[in-house]
């Protein structure tokens, strides 16, 4: 008995507590049992969920839990050092040490393995990649950690980016520091969100620490409803499509056609929404259940009639960090600025460094000599360039955040070209104040389909796959082979046409559900959960299936 419970006390890599295992709502369940004993008390509440964080990152990415106690730590100090300056450059220098802290952390963990072999690809060497933390811990407390290897800690990317921007905050006057560091950890590391996302704001989460617990019948029931839905959305739709059909089109889209390759593209456009925005859900649910609210980071972004449109509904609670934190000081839409150019820097840097030699040279210099000879002669010009540069790079360095790849550059560049496209079209619309419904209908479809075909790049292993899908579309249509494949694959596409229909509904019919479903009796509750149960065993498959953003 003791060595089982050891056995789950311990970190296990094949084992994490993800919302997708049981293992997870035993666990849950324990946490809401202490829960129920020291709620009351703000203070202890509060350190009891910071420790029980801690404890479901250990079980999820192991030792690397420490990693979130020092970005934890570290961003505490620094933010009640900030307050304590008494000079300007005093705070900007402590902010600089926050960003550097923050970023030299993610780039270490993320990019490690993107720098060395660009290194290696521009000077001819072979260096690999050794992981320095993993030689000190061994060569100090006797660990046993593999040295030639740098795994990436799940959910890096969001409570980085989480730390980083309280920090900015304080710079800024728009919250002030947490006196107690349980409290700011709590912040930092609240399990339900914590490997990924939604990214939370301290000005957003941390009043509510110290507010007192209310959780009312109705909102009981609307939690049981979010996190039922998101585990429908992943365990019934995204983990169902995704292993009968996209994967394997995706590994060897030379075997398929072109229409399954098309299906596949708009298969994984759905895929990635159920399994995404199912993760929120769930997050959402059980974050109401323990008294705290989370933000919203999805709103049907498939009923988008513009790329603008879709970016106000997709990952919200990225975009608006990116806007408010990236594009908005390098000048918004009003002009280029110094921290602009900085950028530009950073990011020819980095496709250099995908590509080196002379052509990317060639490629990356042309069109910006183009781009200088037209701001400084042509002034009808500059006031585009200008109002569009930072457009273009946040949504470049969007893609950055998603991996250092020429795939996630591509993938960025385009939507920011989609986004600038959009902003000259809007301009001479005839459709600009008012849209009849098919107008719209076709704005929807047209905006669902560019979306799909820049996933393309988002979802592709390499560069040459996705020429590979694109070929097989544009050269390898046989219409005929249609009712063929449909019928073969008759499961996939019902749950594909179900999928976009029902997000498609109107929200007013999703809100009356969600309101009845919370106001039933638990008895119709429990009813219908179990159903829910059933039908996901019915379907899921027999390896499991993690989240889509955890590599994030």
């Amino acid at each position: 008995m003791m060595e089982r419970l050891m056995h789950w006390f311990s970190y296990q890599a094949d084992q994490p507590l993800i919302f997708t295992q049981t293992a997870f709502w035993f666990f849950f369940a324990a946490v809401m049992l202490g829960y129920a004993v020291i709620y009351p008390r703000k203070g202890l509440r509060n350190a009891y969920l910071f420790f029980i964080s801690l404890f479901f990152y250990y079980k999820t990415s192991g030792l690397f839990v420490l990693l979130l106690i020092f970005s934890t730590v570290t961003d505490y100090q620094i933010g009640w050092q900030m307050i304590r300056s008494n000079s300007q450059l005093s705070r900007k220098l402590w902010l600089a040490l926050s960003i550097f802290i923050n970023l030299a952390v993610l780039v270490y963990f993320k990019y490690a393995y993107f720098f060395t072999d660009a290194y290696n690809a521009l000077m001819h060497t072979d260096h690999e990649v050794y992981n320095l933390l993993a030689h000190w811990s061994n060569g100090a407390f006797g660990t046993s950690f593999r040295a030639e290897k740098i795994f990436l800690p799940v959910g890096i990317s969001f409570f980085t980016f989480q730390t980083m921007s309280y920090a900015i905050d304080i710079y800024r006057g728009d919250v002030q520091p947490v006196k107690n560091v349980l409290d700011f950890g709590f912040y930092v590391s609240f399990f339900p969100q914590l490997v990924a996302g939604p990214i939370v704001r301290a000005s957003e989460f941390i009043p509510q620490l110290y507010l007192p617990y209310t959780v009312t019948r109705q909102q009981f029931g609307v939690a049981l409803f979010w996190i039922l839905n998101g585990l429908l959305k992943k365990m019934l739709l995204a983990d169902y499509l995704a292993v009968n059909f996209i994967d394997r089109v995706f590994a060897n889209p030379g075997s398929f056609s072109g229409f399954e390759n098309l299906a596949a593209l708009f298969g994984y456009s759905l895929q990635v929404y159920a399994d995404f925005s199912g993760y929120t859900d769930i997050a959402i649910g059980v974050a109401a259940l323990l008294g705290f609210t989370l933000p919203v980071n999805f709103n049907s972004p498939y009923k988008a009639d513009s790329v603008a449109d879709f970016w106000k509904r997709w990952h919200i609670s990225l975009s608006t960090w990116l806007r408010d934190y990236l594009y908005i000081p390098m000048g918004g839409n009003r002009h280029g600025s110094l921290f602009s150019y900085i950028m530009i820097g950073f990011v020819a840097l980095f496709l250099f460094l995908i590509r080196p030699g002379l052509h990317t040279v060639a490629l990356l210099l042309i069109p910006a000599l183009g781009l200088v000879l037209a701001h400084r002669f042509i002034p009808g010009v500059r006031r585009h360039i200008d109002t569009n540069i930072n457009l273009m790079l946040t949504m470049t360095i969007g893609g950055l955040w998603h991996g250092a790849s020429l795939n996630m550059i591509i993938w960025g560049a385009i939507n920011g070209a989609g986004l600038i496209v959009y902003k000259y079209w809007n301009r001479i619309s005839p459709w600009r104040t008012r849209r009849p419904a098919l107008i719209r209908a076709g704005a929807i479809l047209l905006t669902l389909t560019f979306i799909t075909f820049t996933r393309t790049w988002f979802r592709g292993e390499s560069l040459e796959k996705v020429q590979i899908m694109l070929s097989r579309i544009a050269f390898h249509f046989d219409a005929s082979l249609i009712p063929r494949v449909v019928t073969g694959y008759s499961t996939v596409f019902a749950f594909l046409a179900g999928g976009y229909l029902i997000h498609w509904l109107p929200a007013s019919w999703k809100d009356t559900l969600r309101d009845r479903f919370s106001r039933a009796h638990l008895s119709v509750q429990a009813v219908v959960i179990v159903i829910a149960i059933i039908l996901i065993y019915q379907v899921m498959s027999a390896d499991l299936q993690p989240f889509i953003y955890f590599v994030f």
